[in-house]
């Protein structure tokens, strides 16, 4: 009896500890939605590197791997970023976005923002468990990566200042 009663203590324990562990999809979306809202009314941050089309900010530890006329592929580390820039399409349009919304039969999140004449965006798209699709956009620039859900807050902050700073040459 005594190890039937700790066989069921030890699986409640492991239990709890496993669902304390993993973050909670639902909550780490809210949050990067609200960053990405809070961010997009910030300073933006003054742009650092230049490309034939645009100037825009790159935080430590980024870096260009690739060019092309409307993409910009960026790395950090393991992570890879596609930055797209429409020069047709100002801070207000919502081309982007609709476009970028019609690539997916059902999205996680899909939430615009319309704030001092710029219309920004988070588009969220769960892949598994603990992978997304993660695009943050305002107007006609956007930024795309594959993030854990726990790194989704953090991610969608820096995503946001990136896009923040675009400006065409």
């Amino acid at each position: 009896m005594k190890f039937f009663k700790a066989i069921i203590i030890f699986t409640l324990f492991v239990l709890v500890l496993s669902a304390c562990g993993k973050s909670s999809f639902k909550n780490e979306s809210k949050e990067a939605t609200a960053s990405v809202e809070t961010t997009l009314a910030e300073a933006v941050k003054k742009p650092n590197k230049k490309s034939d089309e645009i100037q825009f900010y790159l935080p430590f530890g980024f870096e260009i791997k690739d060019e092309s006329p409307n993409n910009i592929i960026l790395k950090n580390g393991s992570k890879t970023y596609i930055l797209f820039n429409n020069p047709q399409e100002n801070e207000e349009s919502d081309v982007v976005y609709k476009a970028t919304a019609a690539q997916y039969e059902d999205l996680d999140v899909k939430k615009e923002f319309k704030q001092d004449k710029k219309l920004g965006f988070v588009i969220i798209k769960q892949m598994d468990a603990d992978l997304n699709e993660l695009t943050v956009g305002i107007g006609g620039t956007k930024i795309t990566t594959q993030v854990k859900t726990s790194s989704l807050k953090n991610e969608a902050i820096v995503m946001t200042q990136i896009v923040s700073s675009v400006e065409n040459n």
